[in-house]
């Protein structure tokens, strides 16, 4: 986005052929779906609602360890005391380093 900010041309050909931009940036997308570019104004805002999921997809508990941001590889589960020290991940994965309380 900073880069489209930066130069007109680059946001004219994300505005009208976002997924050959998103290409050249080594992001693949799938070639049945078609991506749409919009741009917010200060009159004019989006609000963008994403397709419900289907229900083979994530659980809500699947999805509140996803939005909690922790790997659950290192034994945290989430809690945020940041005190313990990760054992698995160091906490790189954005868990805080949690684990001692929760293991």
């Amino acid at each position: 986005m900073a880069d489209a900010w930066a130069d007109e041309a680059l946001k004219e050909r994300l505005l009208s052929d976002p997924a050959a931009v998103l290409k050249e940036r080594g992001i693949t997308t799938p070639p049945n779906v078609q991506i749409k570019t919009i741009e917010d104004t200060a009159d004019v805002m989006h609000l963008v609602l994403p397709m419900k999921p289907a229900a083979a997809e994530l659980s809500e508990e699947e999805l509140s360890t996803v939005a909690g941001g922790w790997c659950g590889g290192c034994g945290c589960r989430g809690c945020g005391c940041r005190g313990c020290g990760c054992r698995g991940c160091g906490g790189g994965c954005g868990c805080g380093g949690c684990g001692g309380c929760a293991m």
